[in-house]
């Protein structure tokens, strides 16, 4: 039931109430006695939620009140598990081929749906003497005494400093001295490889002041990689981002997976150099010992830092000389004041006189640990005119920190923040520990796991995707999770879970048998209950233990990352809603045999580049709302795929558009669809149905020469009006690699809800349409157009949100025109690519006030007639990073110096003193 939230506090309560009611509605129709049942059920089950609730409030359970808890979940999850099976048995609806087929099929399911309601009877009689002996249990033991109270917490807004804050307080914050010192550790004079190691339990900032380290001195060295190992290390992928980072060609998708030849090739290109390799997270000695075996000795001053929270891995990493290994202090007791400042009020000296002496207290039981203080600073952010909750705080973190600042007294940290989040916050945050360590999460994924799971409740008619992304910022503003991939807007695209935080959520989710691990850890959690979400790490290849142990009935969620030979089969997971297999690169065909059986599923999500099909039997998967292909081989859907009318999200990597697509009503979002010259026209045309549709993305392969490439851009044209004027806000268009045209001009009416428009480098539009300065929601505009004319700026420099902007070009500015971006133009905008053949470009006075990321490329003999080329790069007032592409042809080499002197010197002009970095094309040094 759509925005019917599950929690883990409540179990399926909420979702399974929902559905009784339902059950006594006109649609179902049973038996007079099972309908009173059915009520009395919901009623009852109604009294026990509140009282769930209620519970989920208080920081601690009393051990006969917390098993009474866990008993009446179990009864709420078994309870779903049977009404969802009855609900759709009764929804089933036949293959209509012919009338007599139909009538026989609809003949036997009458006799099927008599037959269920018969046994619904004898089934709610048995349910209903276990919520009447837990409700009896509640009564003896008089449960509701134990309960002292309970408390209810706001969701927390989404604070706008977050971004520089966290980067500031936790990197820069006390960071100047053991910085300094690790530099004098490494850049000494010693010529042979040298390794030093930085030791720090989890959260004490050791990837912090190697990363400082790393950016200080990196300049000083021929090759430089940064890699992270973690506690289950994919060597493969480690060597493969070594070798990206020194050589800059990607390993990663390469046919072979042999770490014996990755680690020759980096031998050899590294044994003449000199490099610098960080190494952060080592766990285990022989991890160690595999990577360093691919980074050869030399004379040419290399140098190897390593992180690690264990003295013997870091003592093994620079041994002979133990006195390589640094070992992180704790911050001062200033420096701890200023992160915490910071991260609270946003200044050093802004702490209000009422809060001084409290705030000082809890800084001076955070210990110095940068996570602690950051996660509660970020916990106390939002009660700033509440004295009283900061005293409760101070209280609550008791004295153990004072003692002995370890893991358990950060767990007691964590344990504040986490009690503080609402019940839906807590629930999402212990979803992500199905996750492995180190896992970059993306966003969008995981709200849409979200989502299937019920986590997601709907708010005033928003939009699923919307509410749970504000989920996703909320924990990111609380700290919990650690934001990465930041786009144009500020928005993280994906997350990591700090080693702490994730120890943490892990055996919070054990504790309330909301999930269950199998491997992947150096100790294996097994719930004594039955399993409701699994999640198996094969990704560290131990520690697995035989499914055999457990019963799988009653799973509902499958996350399986990696993959072994002997796969748990689809067909012992009957209950499953969520089925996930990330990183299954050997995963084949055969695995998905038994997964149209597979009735009550809402999300699956395949990664593996073996996989090239999908069983017709996906039909019949009536309550899919996610299918997730991308990183297999599947370039064709089955015919079956349109029969899934309850499918919002489906994701591959470029299939075939499928014949009567314009069933599919409910899709929301389309990635990505190939069009090509098989396509029929008529298929075209129903993708313009698709009214719900707020993201596209189209492959087109169709090109410029092709005979119909004429009406096959008509049609296209067509249904991105029909779609614009819906609820259309992405869209995407790449090709297959050929030079394509698609002019836009007739696009109409205009899409005034679209936010992004995004096409690649070989696709042009010819011209700006007029109607494009309309789009007054447009953020994010990419595109390539014949030649880019003061006309194309002055077309686009008014949109009042745009705040990214990439132009191509495939034919040169006139050589006399000199393009100006003057003041009012480009109000908002952060991001500026030029990537055409310009002329003369100009930045007036005030021009872009937002402007933080600047690249162009420019004709250095356009300057000729200028004594000192002046672009006025000195007005972009917020400017940070600059790249400038400089085309050399027919420029003398004194030009090209004068035009990279000019943009030098405004640079250091410029309050920011943006570095510029230059790339010279068609430069010759004979």
């Amino acid at each position: 039931m759509e925005g019917i939230m599950v929690s883990a506090a409540t179990g399926a309560m909420n979702s399974l109430l929902s559905k009784l009611t339902a059950l006594l509605g006109e649609e179902y129709k049973t038996q007079k006695g099972v309908r009173r049942d059915i009520a009395f059920l919901r009623d009852e089950l109604s009294s026990m939620n509140a009282f769930l609730e209620k519970l989920a409030g208080e920081d601690t359970i009393d051990l006969q009140v917390k098993e009474w808890r866990n008993q009446v979940r179990e009864v709420a999850y078994d309870i779903e598990d049977y009404i969802d099976r009855y609900m759709l048995q009764l929804h089933h609806e036949p293959d209509k081929q012919n009338a007599v087929k139909d009538f026989f099929r609809r003949s036997v399911q009458k006799v099927k749906n008599f037959g269920a309601r018969r046994e619904i009877a004898g089934q709610i009689q048995e349910l209903k003497a276990r919520i009447v002996e837990a409700s009896q249990r509640h009564e003896r033991y008089n449960l509701d005494k134990v309960v002292v109270g309970s408390g209810s917490v706001n969701v927390v807004p989404i604070d706008p400093r977050l971004p520089a804050l966290f980067v500031e307080a936790a990197s820069l914050v006390g960071i100047d001295a053991p910085r300094d010192e690790i530099i004098k550790l490494v850049m000494d004079e010693e010529p042979s490889l040298k390794v030093v190691s930085i030791i720090g339990f989890g959260g004490s900032g050791k990837t912090t002041l190697a990363n400082e380290v790393y950016k200080k001195i990196g300049e000083q060295f021929k090759c430089l990689a940064f890699v992270s190992v973690s506690q289950n290390p994919d060597i493969r992928k480690i060597l493969c981002a070594i070798l990206y980072q020194v050589k800059k060609e990607d390993y990663a998708n390469a046919q072979w997976n042999d770490e014996e030849r990755l680690i020759s090739l980096l031998r050899d290109f590294l044994k003449d150099k000199r490099y610098i390799i960080v190494m952060d997270d080592v766990w285990s000695i022989q991890a160690w010992k595999t990577i360093k075996s691919a980074l050869p000795e030399n004379s040419c001053c290399s140098r190897i830092i390593v992180t690690t929270r264990n003295a013997n891995v870091a003592k093994s990493c620079c041994s002979p000389c133990q006195d390589l290994a640094y070992q992180v202090r704790p911050l001062s007791e200033a420096d701890s004041k200023t992160l915490f400042n910071r991260r609270v009020f946003g200044s050093e000296d802004k702490c209000p006189p009422y809060l001084k002496d409290v705030s000082t207290e809890i800084i001076k039981k955070c210990g110095g640990l940068p996570l602690a203080i950051i996660t509660l600073g970020s916990l106390l952010a939002t009660k700033l005119d509440r004295r009283e909750e900061w005293i409760s705080v101070r209280n609550s973190i008791g004295a153990g920190l004072e003692k002995n600042p370890d893991v358990e007294e950060m767990r007691t940290v964590l344990s504040l923040s986490y009690n503080d989040l609402s019940l839906h916050l807590k629930t999402c945050l212990l979803y992500l520990s199905v996750y492995p360590e180190d896992y970059d999460i993306q966003m969008e994924d995981l709200v849409r796991r979200w989502i299937s799971e019920g986590f997601i409740n709907v708010d005033c008619g928003r939009n699923l995707l919307e509410v749970g992304q504000n989920y996703f910022n909320d924990l990111i503003n609380r700290s919990m999770i650690h934001p990465i991939d930041i786009s144009y807007d500020g928005q993280a695209k994906a997350c990591r879970v700090h080693d702490m935080i994730l120890d943490f959520i892990k055996s919070k989710a054990v504790e309330e048998n909301f999930i269950t691990f199998n491997g992947g850890q150096s100790h294996i959690l097994v719930s004594q209950d039955k399993v409701r979400r699994l999640s198996i790490d094969f990704l560290g290849g131990e520690n697995v233990i035989p499914l055999s142990s457990m019963v799988t009935d009653h799973v509902r969620s499958l996350s399986i990352f990696g993959y072994v030979e002997q796969m748990p089969p689809l067909s012992e997971f009957p209950a499953l809603r969520v089925l996930a297999l990330d990183r299954s690169e050997k995963l084949d065909n055969c695995y998905l045999r038994n997964l149209g059986k597979l009735h009550l599923l809402r999300y699956l999500r395949i990664e593996g580049s073996n996989i090239t099909q999908i069983p017709e039997q996906i039909g019949e998967l009536k309550c899919l709302e996610t299918l997730d292909l991308h990183g297999t081989g599947i370039r064709e859907l089955p015919a079956s795929i349109v029969k899934l009318r309850q499918l919002k999200w489906l994701l591959t990597d470029g299939v075939k558009l499928p014949h009567n697509i314009g069933n599919m009503q409910a899709l929301e979002k389309l990635s990505s669809i190939a069009v090509g010259d098989s396509t029929p026209i008529d298929s075209l045309q129903e993708l313009g149905s698709l009214t719900r549709l707020r993201t596209l993305v189209i492959k087109w392969c169709i090109s410029n020469s092709y005979g119909d490439k004429v009406a096959y851009v008509d049609n296209l044209i067509c249904l991105l009006g029909k779609l614009g004027s819906a609820n259309l806000k992405q869209l995407y268009v790449k090709t297959d690699g050929s030079l394509v045209q698609i002019p836009l001009d007739s696009w109409s009416p205009p899409p005034y809800l679209l936010q992004e428009l995004i096409s690649t480098s070989d696709l042009c539009i010819c011209e700006v349409p007029k109607w494009i300065s309309s789009l007054v929601n447009l953020t994010c505009l990419q595109i390539g157009v014949n030649k880019v004319r003061q006309e194309t700026l002055d077309i686009l420099g008014y949109l009042p949100a745009l705040l990214s902007l990439t132009l191509y070009s495939s034919q040169e500015t006139d050589s006399k025109e000199r393009l100006v971006i003057c003041s009012n133009m480009f109000c908002c905008l952060k991001q500026l690519l030029f990537y055409c053949e310009l002329g003369l470009l100009m930045f007036e006075a005030g021009a872009m006030p937002n402007l933080k990321d600047l690249e162009f490329q420019i004709m250095a003999r356009e300057t000729r007639s200028m004594s000192s080329p002046d672009l006025g790069i000195r007005h972009l007032s917020a400017l940070r990073d600059l790249c400038v592409w400089i085309d050399c042809r027919d420029a003398r080499d004194e030009e090209v110096h004068k035009i990279e002197a000019a943009i030098r010197n405004a640079a250091r002009l410029h309050p920011n003193h943006p570095t510029p970095y230059f790339h010279r094309l068609f430069w010759s040094t004979e």
